[in-house]
């Protein structure tokens, strides 16, 4: 059970609820503050003072006075408008990381919801009913907008959810479920919507599961480094302790471990190779700079998903109208993260291409081919797929955060662009992933060919997990397929 209480939720947190499906609930204490916050909100509505959210139009309307028995339909309008969601719709995960995130926002008490908002968010999720959203809408300004919209709709039973991957109507799915649909209050349709949780439910996953598979490709570095006959003198630890950054230490410490008792190493002591390329001798640097790019972005995100990122806030007796919903602190992360991956996928085709080109992998056969030479061409269209696979990466790296586009007739005449930087990333992610297994079957495949050498204990015991055949040309992607999915699910355990 995770139990949220708006400070303290965790990324591994975000991972088992959005992915295997932790119950969650709603913190004791948290439910207090929140209450406090309620009343603060009514006491306003009673002495009919004009206040942003609560009794006047949004957005560019905000000097429209509501009327009091048209405060509830203001809500429920809010939602239905801003429901303008178009494109594929997002992955479960994703989903479910948004309503958590949402619902952590609210239960840090500064949003004058009542706690059944909260508790109606949980009980969407412990009964696995996720609404349909389509992804591309949101700006990132007032928050995440639109994706929010989706979300909410389906609480207070109208649009659509998945269910067995087929789009239902929600009301339906709710009676299946006997869930009753949330009827909002005062602010609780724009507390629903202010916020930036489809772009930190992105980041919230993708960072989790680049740092899992940062460690898992410099095993996979360290095997190709002693396939290609690398040394590992770069990985000195005096040599990173001159620089003195802590993710190079960090890396040149794992491929130093990774590679000891390697008989691979050993064959080649005395070879006159006097420096390794780049790609072999630099892994620390490049993997250390990705392995602190991702501890500053995983700093930022842990501070956005306990962050209360609505509009207007509570604090006491004072309701305040200010920015927290803008998307620029994690539409600027997602970017910086985006072009780090992108370079980690770059220095990896390069040692893809070493893999398997004739004239640099040293006693090698040519594209790892095995067979009569000339017949079979082995791995070498690989290297061409990795290639794709980097220059898409390259194309979106561009920073979606430098752009903006003002909206809501220019009172909102600066937005972050955090939605599209997020879902470039993700795309980034699964592009990297990819590099990731191709390097690992080249080097599984160059290991083979270096029998009866054998590469160090730990080396092999990880490459002992995928299978290969030297047996001449044949379809090779089953062998990729499978080591993707190992490589995934070491990831998403």
């Amino acid at each position: 059970m995770v139990r949220i209480d708006g400070n303290n939720l965790n990324l591994e947190e975000v991972h088992l609820v959005a992915r295997k499906g932790e119950k969650v609930s709603l913190n004791e204490n948290a439910k207090k503050k929140i209450e406090y916050s309620r009343k603060e909100i009514e006491k306003i509505l009673e002495s009919e003072k004009p206040l942003y959210g609560i009794n006047t139009g949004f957005g560019a309307l905000v000097k429209v006075r509501i009327s009091e028995d048209k405060l509830e339909k203001l809500q429920r309008n809010i939602v239905l408008s801003h429901s303008a969601g178009v494109g594929e719709p997002l992955r479960k995960d994703i989903v479910r990381a948004m309503m958590l995130l949402r619902a952590n926002s609210l239960a840090k008490g500064y949003s004058g919801v009542r706690v059944e908002v909260i508790e109606k968010i949980l009980e969407f999720l412990n009964k696995d009913v996720y609404p349909y959203v389509p992804e591309k809408g949101s700006v990132g300004a007032s928050g995440d907008l639109t994706p929010l919209a989706h979300v909410a709709m389906a609480l207070i039973g109208e649009g659509y959810v998945l269910e067995n991957g087929k789009k239902r109507k929600t009301n339906e799915i709710l009676k299946l479920k006997k869930i009753k649909p949330l009827i909002l209050k005062e602010k609780e349709g724009l507390s629903l919507l202010n916020g930036t949780q489809y772009i930190t439910s992105i980041l919230s996953l993708v960072i989790r599961d680049s740092i899992k598979l940062l460690e898992i490709a410099t095993i996979i570095a360290a095997g190709s480094v002693d396939v290609l006959f690398g040394t590992p003198k770069a990985y000195d630890p005096r040599l990173q302790a001159a620089r003195n950054h802590k993710g190079q230490k960090i890396i040149a410490d794992l491929l130093r471990k990774y590679l000891e008792g390697s008989k691979v190493r050993t064959s080649h002591l005395n070879c006159n190779r006097v420096q390794d390329a780049y790609s072999l001798r630099a892994i620390p640097q490049v993997y250390g700079a990705v392995w602190d790019t991702l501890m500053y972005a995983k700093s930022v995100t842990l501070n956005e998903i306990n962050a209360s990122t609505d509009n207007p806030l509570v604090f006491d007796s004072d309701i305040i109208s200010g920015g927290n919903f803008h998307g620029e602190p994690v539409a600027l992360v997602a970017d910086f993260v985006a072009i780090a991956l992108t370079d980690l996928g770059n220095m990896i085709e390069r040692r893809i291409d070493r893999l398997v080109n004739p004239m640099i992998n040293e006693k090698l056969p040519p594209f790892l081919a095995s067979g009569e030479e000339g017949l079979n061409s082995g791995y070498m269209i690989w290297q061409y797929t990795a290639a794709a696979l980097c220059n898409e990466n390259k194309v979106l790296s561009h920073p979606a955060s430098v752009d903006s586009i003002p909206t809501s007739a220019y009172q909102e005449d600066h937005v972050s662009m955090g939605a599209t930087s997020a879902r470039k990333l993700l795309k980034i992610y699964e592009n990297l992933l990819m590099l990731v297994s191709i390097e690992a079957m080249l080097t599984k495949v160059a290991l083979e060919n270096r029998r009866p050498l054998r590469s160090s204990p730990k080396i092999e015991e990880f490459f002992s997990k995928f299978d290969v055949e030297l047996t001449g040309d044949r379809y090779f992607g089953d062998d990729f397929e499978k080591i993707m999915k190992i490589l995934d699910s070491e990831i998403n355990k």
